[in-house]
């Protein structure tokens, strides 16, 4: 199984310059890949595939000798984006979803360089990254690099940090698995409920930042984003202003990640067994799923709900844990006792049985529904 590993870079001025100038000439293949695959459709109604751009790019480094600063099979990622892009344009069209054609990357926009095959153009060197045409890059090697190394990623982040995410391929290591099992509501209210009665209160870390008051001031992000938007286009102070926005939202999605990590690594470590809705998140921001987006669309993109069941479905695949997505219609509204639709309204937070006469709080009842039907897709008995 792949696992990625993301270690900070401390690269110097002189190698910055040139990774930020290797990044806008793989932004120029990029945006160039894109633009012939389009005329050749709209002039010759022809389909170009990626080993037709391929083969683009003797031409283009001859055409344009900046490229030839950029390894060669970064260049040829370039051109695996743009073909991942079609496809997935493609698939949606199909979908009969909201297609999304494929968008040039403007100046700045391309922020990240792929080296596809470990060895070739990249390799790591005790606490040093040894990159082709640019030398040896300091790295913190934070936690120890496990596995076969099969990708190497060099990303810039919007605050001008860098980093080396490392795609490795390695062993699953089971551990003893848990007879217990439990299923798990997500919400706003709290974080999750779980079907033991458990509730992980919800940290809104977004919203918390946003009405933060320090020392009797404004808050942080929301004076941070009054001066952005007060700073003139195109001046150095407005390129100030902007990389301290970033830096906050940096910050909040640090800790995100961070809760969403530990907890998903408690769940595993606990149960065998895993049920989550599987919740169409994007259709929620959009209004599509009943929420409404002006209220609500802010609250549950800071949730980041999904972001949660993926770590938790990694981690599961490693440790030898079962995860299963279920239905979501109907949880909240079912008696988990009797099976009864009681309708309620999202405000009711408490689940009232007319007919059972089971009183019990309404996600907790949820979390009993989605825990009976995981293990009805799994074939096994509550």
């Amino acid at each position: 199984m792949r696992k990625a590993y993301t270690y900070r870079l401390y690269p110097t001025k002189g190698q910055i310059r040139i990774l930020n100038r290797m990044l806008e000439a793989t932004r120029w293949v990029y945006n160039e890949a894109l633009a012939t695959r389009k005329r050749a459709w709209e002039e010759r109604q022809e389909s170009l595939g990626l080993y037709d751009t391929h083969s683009l790019l003797p031409r283009w480094k001859a055409e344009r000798p900046s490229l030839k600063i950029v390894h060669s099979q970064v260049l040829q990622n370039a051109c695996v984006r743009v073909d991942l892009a079609f496809k997935a344009f493609f698939r949606r069209v199909k979908a009969g979803e909201q297609p999304g054609y494929p968008r040039f990357k403007g100046p700045g926009r391309y922020d990240s360089l792929t080296y596809p095959q470990y060895g070739n153009g990249v390799r790591l060197e005790g606490r040093h990254l040894i990159l082709s045409k640019i030398g040896s890059v300091k790295v913190v090697l934070h936690r120890p690099l496990e596995g076969t190394i099969k990708t190497v990623t060099i990303r810039r982040a919007s605050t001008g940090k860098w980093y080396a995410c490392f795609s490795v391929e390695v062993e699953p290591s089971p551990q003893p698995v848990p007879d217990a099992a439990v299923g798990i509501d997500v919400g706003l209210e709290h974080f999750a409920t779980l079907s033991t009665g458990e509730h992980i209160p919800n940290p809104r870390f977004f919203r918390r930042d946003e009405s933060e008051r320090r020392s009797g001031a404004a808050p942080q992000q929301a004076k941070a984003q009054r001066k952005l938007s007060k700073a003139e286009k195109g001046t150095p102070e407005r390129r100030k202003r902007r990389k301290i926005v970033a830096r906050i939202h940096e910050r909040i999605a640090n800790k995100r990640r961070d809760f969403a990590h530990q907890l998903s690594r408690n769940l595993v470590n606990r149960f065998g067994i895993i049920a989550f809705e599987d919740l169409n998140v994007q259709g929620m921001l959009e209004g599509r799923s009943g929420a409404a987006p002006q209220r609500l669309a802010k609250s549950i993109a800071d949730a980041a709900w999904k972001q949660f069941v993926q770590y938790t479905m990694s981690k599961a695949a490693e440790a030898g844990r079962r995860v299963v997505l279920v239905d979501p219609r109907n949880t909240s509204q079912r008696c988990s006792r009797c099976g009864q639709l009681v309708q309620k309204d999202v405000s009711v937070r408490v689940h009232s049985c007319p007919v059972c006469g089971l009183v019990l709080d309404r996600d907790e009842n949820a979390a009993i529904n989605i825990l009976a039907l995981g293990l009805q897709c799994l074939g096994a008995s509550p």
